[in-house]
């Protein structure tokens, strides 16, 4: 029986969705990945959307191989789809779907290159001039790779904190990170020797710091005893008998010039700055200044990448959040009309935005009466939207009895009363019977169009102002009697104000010149005329306003 395959020294760093993260040996090959420990993994990954048998990291031909064995949405690779490819230090592997575990591949024993290299650097400091300078080369390229590995952000900074310290021989060190409005608020704190220290108890020299980020440039006192009076006789120096300060601003990548420019006092390009400190006086050599800059800049790009990576998923989040909204807002608007014995009806809207203010619905108020209803609500976006279900649900009580007038009064007071909300909708409600009577209210809204013997006019205008606009509105409704046969086509100002490229209007004539080609179509066929006139029209243009069109047809009461 042959003998199981000696692999080397390997480690999964598991990311979980909450953040924690844990080392993982990969101890034997095929090193199996999955759902649950039940079905032979080494690994088990608790999510429900990762498949019983996921994937698999393979020892062959000297190197580890990461193979998908079955993950419904698929194994990536730094984002890149895989089936079977080589893994390399750093490579991050993800299951194809989101908030979910994220595994790191490490090569070697866990958690073993950080410690070797801070080591190394504490014998910096016994070598040769020579050899110490390309001692220092050395470091800091291995510092660049870890500072742009899959690490926590806090590790990674904390380990560039103690590399500074190791490489000027400094007693502490705090890194203090800028916020939106340029403040800067102490993120974490070292001690020699790797030590984690309490930022509370640092004291920091605010001169030294407020000169680095005023000028943008590092602040280095080897010796404050012969540093200038303001820095020499500052409270936290003289406090804390300080011998040697650095401050070194951290700057957005973007933001960098050539030295010999003066920068912006804009403080959002300042990131953060490294702060150290020491109680005996220092001597840095020109390399020495030069690696601290670089280590800076190598820790700016950090800080600027996670700030990048959380707007991304801020902006990710938001965008969920508004396509849910756009789903809400679509089911609550009507998409089919079952049919009705006295009239037809047929309506469509579409947003100019992922939801929009435009509002249209039909209510069932009796066997022979309905009630239909078209708003506009000012402005467009979110704010709108949430006023637009605010109509719906107050009109949905029409269902219960409630006038019409006091309905409107009812939202005329409750708008007028939250200020805070600054909106207005004009809106046109009406309720048709069997008989072709039409009661309706028009506050603020465009006439509908009037189809009757194939002719097109305005009807029904307004007679009251829009609901919100002023408190103590009176509403006033007013009635009408159709014929069978006449057609009602409602709409709000995205229609008739909709621009073309040369920013002229589609404007009424348009609208009527439409309607009227297509006065004896089916009602569907008059919406469907309307919207590709406003394409032909628009000619690419974007759109400038939420477009809702509602057609009735009124056919007459039913014989018996």
């Amino acid at each position: 029986m042959p003998e199981p395959q000696a692999i080397p020294e390997a480690v999964l760093e598991v990311i979980e969705p909450s953040g924690t993260r844990r080392a993982v040996p990969i101890a034997q090959s095929p090193f199996l990945i999955g759902r649950t420990a039940e079905s032979g993994n080494h690994l088990s990954l608790a999510d429900m959307r990762i498949s019983r048998q996921c994937a698999a990291v393979v020892y062959a031909g000297g190197e580890f191989v990461l193979e998908d064995r079955g993950q419904r949405s698929g194994v990536f690779i730094n984002g890149e789809k895989v089936e079977k490819k080589p893994l390399r230090e750093g490579d991050a592997i993800s299951f194809g779907v989101p908030d979910s575990f994220q595994l790191i591949f490490r090569p070697g024993p866990a958690d073993k290159a950080l410690p070797d290299l801070l080591a190394r650097m504490e014998e910096v400091s016994n070598l040769e001039p020579g050899a110490r300078e390309l001692r220092h080369l050395s470091l800091l390229l291995e510092a660049s790779n870890l500072l742009q590995s899959h690490l926590p952000l806090e590790v990674v900074l904390g380990t560039m904190t103690d590399r500074a310290i190791a490489l000027t021989g400094a007693d502490r060190g705090l890194l203090l990170e800028a916020d939106a409005e340029g403040k800067l608020h102490p993120m974490l704190a070292r001690q020699r020797g790797n030590r984690h220290l309490p930022v509370e108890g640092v004291e920091a020299s605010q001169t030294a710091i407020a000169k680095a980020v005023e000028k943008r440039r590092s602040v280095m006192e080897e010796d404050v005893a012969k540093a200038t009076a303001d820095l020499r006789d500052a409270q936290s120096i003289v406090g804390q008998q300080l011998r040697s300060v650095m401050a070194i601003p951290l700057l957005s990548l973007g933001q960098l010039r050539s030295s010999d420019v003066t920068f912006s006092s804009s403080p959002a390009q300042v990131l953060g700055v490294l702060y150290l400190d020491s109680r005996k006086p220092a001597a840095f050599t020109r390399l020495e200044r030069q690696i601290l800059d670089t280590l800076a800049m190598e820790a700016a790009s950090v800080l600027d990448n996670a700030r990048l990576v959380k707007k991304e998923r801020e902006r990710m989040r938001m965008e969920q959040e508004i396509n849910t909204a756009r789903q809400i807002q679509q089911a609550l608007l009507p998409s089919t009309f079952p049919k009705y014995p006295h009239f037809q009806v047929t309506g469509k809207n579409v947003s100019c935005l992922a939801v929009g203010g435009d509002y249209f619905d039909l209510l069932e108020l009796s066997p022979e009466r309905t009630a239909f209803v078209m708003a506009d609500v000012c402005g467009k976006g979110l704010a709108a939207a949430l006023v637009t279900a605010m109509l719906q649900g107050t009109f949905s009580a029409m269902s219960l009895g409630q006038e019409p007038v006091k309905v409107c009064a009812h939202l005329n007071r409750f708008i007028c009363t939250h200020s805070e909300m600054q909106r207005y909708a004009t809106l046109f409600f009406a309720m048709l019977d069997a008989s072709g009577r039409l009661e309706f209210i028009n506050a603020g809204h465009l006439p509908p169009l009037l189809v009757r013997d194939g002719r097109v006019e305005d009807a029904f205008p307004a007679q009251s102002m829009p609901v919100g606009l002023f408190d103590g509105t009176e509403f006033k409704s007013d009635a009408a009697q159709l014929q069978p046969g006449d057609t009602l086509v409602l709409f709000t100002d995205g229609v008739n104000e909709a621009v073309n490229p040369e920013d002229d209007r589609f404007d009424m004539e348009r609208l009527h010149e439409v309607v009227g080609a297509h006065a004896k179509d089916s009602i569907e066929q008059i919406q469907a005329a309307i919207f590709a006139a406003l394409e032909r029209f628009g000619r690419g243009a974007p759109q400038a306003d939420d477009i809702t069109v509602m057609v009735l047809r009124y056919t007459g009461k039913p014989a018996g």
